[in-house]
């Protein structure tokens, strides 16, 4: 992309939108407005080595941008003019932060003259996702002396560079711009003889000699050596958490070698990928929540060592056991972060478990009657619950998410939307060996952005599916305002039970009022009309094996909703008559 000199905005953002191209950035969402002109123009003209794509609400376009941050690795920009603008990014800023993604946020801004004095859409853009960025800076007033220009490039370097080291995530960038803010000429004499030189002596090759694409991952391989209680105990625990790894196989193979060389079961939530390359693990667990409910199994299974890979998994009954027992407890994960909300008896190992694995690959311990314990109930409680979900044909919503485990196409991108479809997903989700991809928005855990964090994973990807409930869905309906530049598919299973599911788990789903109508909150929405309006396609779902055949092989194009409707009351009742027995089955 060549520099342009028609004014000093229009040089500014072009050396600035040129460094993160060559940086390796490649897309960026915009957003409409004014003062952002000069960022926007410089985009336009970056195409085709950096994706633009508009999204007119600014909250959708961050999370839209998540998305693809999620499924690429790298950073994503996200464009916005002045004012309100900005905050509709906060939400999205603050998964960024607790999810660790990378995230390059761009608020246009009025210069320092224009501020608190009632200039238009002017508000006190300073650190405005507060202590949520890896880093944050206002840039300087665009200026085109050689020293400054020098100053634009490394600031811009730095800021990328923050987004992936040494942990991904936000980074926010103020811009202020004065007028001339489109690419007109300046007609300012002093201006224009300083442009037409600058011009005159620029060189490309020389300016950005030492900008280069070199942001790739880099692998520690530490000789960290096993613990020597890890071989010693008889009472030992691997969990897989919440995890959405760029390599998922080569992922899943370092825990399998793990449990392997130890002989520990594992844990495997619904939300890592190892339940869904279950030929790699013999001694995968994914039923212990169910099993955990069980009291007789729980105390006979209380560990002594933990090894804890990624997040914590989702279960409540997990936590609280590990909370009673107190085990000995490493987590493997490599962020600077502080993850052990139990407070426990803790270390962190700051690394990737593939490292670990390929570091003591050699190492091995004998088996024992724990592993055939856990192993023996996860084969009984597994039993029981498809046994039981393949016989109910009403529709109950957490079928839903045991059907997909089965059904979809190999290696389907599967966003997983917040409340109850990630726990339909940790209670029900069955081992296979599809390679599914799943994600989730499980850093902050809000419903913000689903549909557009959604849109974004899919944008460009093998068709993609997203399991949601209608409130996830309705919270973020502005999502559907990209459409005409989403390239790819998405099919949206909406389980519709009219209201928050979540809540009739909840011990305020026995106090009415004021709990279906403050809580609950039912929208009574008709889907079918809603997608008509934004041109979505929509289907209702009426049995099971309909919703099989929709969703195995999926369309190329476009976007679809297949709305299963539940009975909200029914199902949270089954849930709890029938977990627990499920448990007992053990």
């Amino acid at each position: 992309m060549p520099i342009e000199f028609r004014n000093i905005n229009e040089v500014w953002a072009s050396i600035f939108t040129e460094t993160l191209k060559r940086l390796g950035l490649t897309c960026a969402v915009i957003c409409p407005g004014s003062r952002s002109t000069p960022l926007t123009v410089a985009f336009a003209r970056s195409q085709p080595d950096i994706e633009v794509i508009p999204i007119l609400d600014e909250r959708s376009a961050a999370f839209f941008a998540l998305g693809r941050a999620k499924a690429t690795g790298l950073p994503v920009a996200v464009v916005c003019t002045s004012g309100t603008a900005g905050v509709n990014f906060y939400s999205a800023v603050v998964e960024a932060n607790y999810s660790r993604v990378p995230l390059l946020l761009l608020t246009a801004d009025r210069p320092a003259e224009l501020r608190n004095c009632h200039s238009g859409q002017t508000i006190d853009q300073l650190k405005l996702f507060a202590n949520y960025p890896n880093w944050q800076a206002e840039l300087a007033i665009p200026s085109i002396t050689t020293e400054m220009l020098a100053y634009l490039r490394q600031t811009t370097i730095y800021a990328f560079e923050q987004t992936l080291y040494p942990v991904s995530g936000p980074v926010h960038l103020n811009i202020p711009f004065r007028d001339p803010l489109p690419p007109i000429r300046d007609k300012n004499y002093f201006n224009k003889e300083n442009l037409e030189s600058l011009q005159s002596n620029f060189s490309s090759e020389d300016f950005f000699a030492a900008v280069t694409n070199k942001y790739q991952q880099k692998l520690i391989h530490s000789s960290f050596a096993i613990p020597q209680k890890w071989l010693e105990t008889k009472r030992g625990i691997i969990i897989a958490g919440v995890a959405q790894p760029q390599k998922p196989s080569k992922y899943c193979s370092a825990i399998a070698q793990l449990a392997q060389n130890l002989k520990f079961p594992v844990l495997a939530e619904g939300l890592s990928p190892v339940r869904n390359h279950a030929s790699l693990n013999p001694y995968i667990i994914s039923t212990y929540d169910l099993i955990l409910r069980s009291q007789n199994l729980a105390t006979e299974l209380h560990p002594e060592v933990v090894i804890q890979i990624g997040e914590m998994p989702t279960s409540k009954i997990l936590r609280q056991w590990l909370n009673d027992n107190n085990p000995l407890r490493w987590i493997i994960e490599p962020s600077n972060q502080n993850i052990d909300a139990l407070h426990g008896r803790v270390v962190h190992l700051r690394m990737n478990v593939e490292d670990l694995a390929w570091a003591d690959k050699g190492k091995s311990r004998q088996g024992d009657n724990y592993l055939q314990i856990w192993l023996s109930a996860e084969n009984q409680v597994r039993e029981n619950i498809d046994k039981t979900l393949a016989q109910k044909q009403e529709l109950f919503e957490g079928k839903a998410a045991w059907l997909l485990s089965q059904v979809l196409p190999p290696e389907t991108p599967l966003f997983i939307s917040n409340s109850m479809p990630v726990r339909d997903v940790e209670f029900f989700w069955k081992p296979n060996n599809l390679g599914i991809k799943p994600f989730f928005n499980r850093g902050a855990n809000g419903i913000d952005g689903t549909l557009s964090t959604a849109l974004g994973i899919a944008h460009r990807q093998q068709s993609s599916v997203m399991l949601t409930g209608d409130l996830a869905l309705l919270h973020d309906t502005n999502g559907f305002l990209s459409r005409n530049k989403f390239i790819g598919h998405l099919t949206i299973v909406l389980i519709n039970n009219n209201g928050g599911g979540i809540f009739e788990m909840l011990p305020i789903s026995e106090f009415e009022p004021p709990f279906e109508e403050l809580f609950a909150t039912p929208q009574d929405i008709d889907f079918a009309q809603l997608c008509k309006t934004y041109g979505v396609e929509h289907e209702l779902i009426t049995s099971w094996a309909e919703l099989s055949k929709k969703l195995n092989p999926l369309p190329t194009k476009g976007i679809r909703v297949l709305e299963i409707r539940t009975n909200r009351k029914a199902d949270a009742k089954w849930r709890k008559e029938n977990l627990a027995k499920m448990a007992n089955a053990g």
